[in-house]
């Protein structure tokens, strides 16, 4: 058998491309059956006719200029699909179950793309495949590529094959083909034959970059009218604080059918409009007294984890069921401290009475009553619940007008609360 008849990715490609059986076996017997990959010696193929390569066998692949074994090559083709955390973790666990067997070679991302672009046939050309023994000018190496590509055995080395792929190539013709522009695709026509190193052009870009930041002039936007007249400031989204106690009756679950729609439904229930695993949610409502034309985004989170200390100014109403330690991470965490710049919104039963906690706030904190909930009948929410809707505009409208009163305009934010 030839050089090229045996190549372990000539051979591997051919398979790919032929749906040909490809075994992970125990030896090189006819009658081994497959085992794992971490068990396997030997990998087999059957197209065009069985035959098997060690699984150690070194290829003609290399990464940093040192050639990969044949497991680790079929071992990145099994997990092509996969993303590259994923492929990473895998190859440490194969390894693991190897333990002195050998070990399988952690491509990088852009040789394993470079890998399984070549061996599904979508390229003719890979930047980290050496060419065969004895192909000085790549002519064994394209016609077995070309074969390989449609299932069919690779051709002996010295062997110039016609376009059909049967006979021998006239000497004439085969130089004009020679000379026929190969067409490339994105991996060749990005990346080029060979890599290429710029480094040294930033290096001599460092004195012209340098010299234009000393002579350039300071500008901006406040002592430049052409650009402070074109510049809108954004408003930014206010932001509405929710309770994480699991005692809450508005959750990130229900919160926006509530709020949005009007129409109280529990947490738990599978009427829940939202995620349970949301940590941020997007409410719009037209809020006339601010800007008549265009709904207003609200911000809904559960805590204040991610914030920066500017976000604190966007903060216009806090829910909470009067527990203090919500607000152990608030930047006022006491909360007589807290209501004084943001307003407080208690929600519960209307046949309960408010925590003793939350009545010790005052005025500060508006509590609001709902209908306790009854499961629906035939999967439609209670027609009782009427009394939402009126629940919530009394809650939108607290909100605006405290929004208003802290400063909030159509086109600009309070700076501070």
């Amino acid at each position: 058998m030839t050089s090229a008849e045996s190549d372990p990715l000539l051979l591997l490609r051919q398979s790919i491309a032929s749906g040909g059986a490809i075994l992970q076996t125990a030896s090189s017997d006819d009658s081994a059956e497959e085992v794992p990959l971490s068990q396997a010696t030997h990998l087999t193929f059957s197209t065009p006719s069985r035959f098997s390569l060690p699984i150690d066998a070194q290829t003609r692949f290399t990464s940093n200029d040192t050639p990969v074994d044949l497991r680790s090559i079929y071992f990145a083709w099994l997990k092509r699909e996969v993303a590259i955390p994923e492929y990473n973790t895998s190859v440490s666990q194969l390894n693991e179950e190897l333990g002195d067997k050998g070990q399988v070679r952690m491509l990088a991302f852009v040789e394993r793309l470079d890998l399984i672009t070549w061996l599904e046939g979508a390229s003719e050309e890979c930047e980290y495949i050496k060419p065969l023994a004895g192909d000085k000018d790549g002519s064994t190496s394209t016609a077995a590529l070309a074969l390989a590509s449609k299932g069919a055995a690779a051709p002996a080395t010295g062997t110039g094959l016609g376009r059909s792929g049967k006979g021998t190539m006239d000497p004439r013709l085969a130089a004009i083909v020679n000379g026929e522009r190969k067409m490339g695709n994105r991996n060749s026509v990005l990346r080029g034959i060979k890599p290429s190193d710029f480094s040294h052009v930033r290096k001599l870009a460092v004195p012209f970059m340098n010299k234009k930041s000393q002579s350039a002039p300071i500008t901006s936007i406040s002592n430049n009218p052409t650009l402070a007249t074109h510049k809108k400031p954004r408003r930014p989204d206010p932001i509405i604080l929710l309770s994480p106690s699991a005692s809450s009756l508005l959750r990130m679950a229900n919160v926006k059918s509530f709020l949005e729609n009007a129409q109280y439904v529990p947490p738990n229930s599978l009427s829940a409009s939202s995620s349970t695993s949301a940590s941020m949610l997007h409410i719009n409502r037209l809020v006339k007294d601010i800007d008549p034309i265009k709904p207003m985004r609200f911000v809904l989170v559960e805590g204040p984890e991610q914030f920066k200390p500017e976000y604190w100014s966007r903060v216009v109403a806090v829910f909470t069921t009067g527990q203090s330690w919500q607000f152990k991470n608030y930047k006022w965490s006491n909360p007589t401290e807290l209501f004084r710049h943001v307003l407080g919104i208690y929600v519960g039963w209307r046949t309960d009475k408010p925590p003793e906690a939350v009545r010790n706030w005052g005025h500060r904190v508006m509590s609001v009553g709902i209908d306790p909930w009854k499961e629906p009948v035939q999967n439609t929410i209670e027609s009782s619940r009427w009394r939402d809707r009126e629940i919530v505009e009394h809650i939108w409208k607290t909100i605006e007008g405290n929004m208003r009163s802290k400063g909030w305009r159509r086109d600009q934010a309070p700076s501070s609360i």
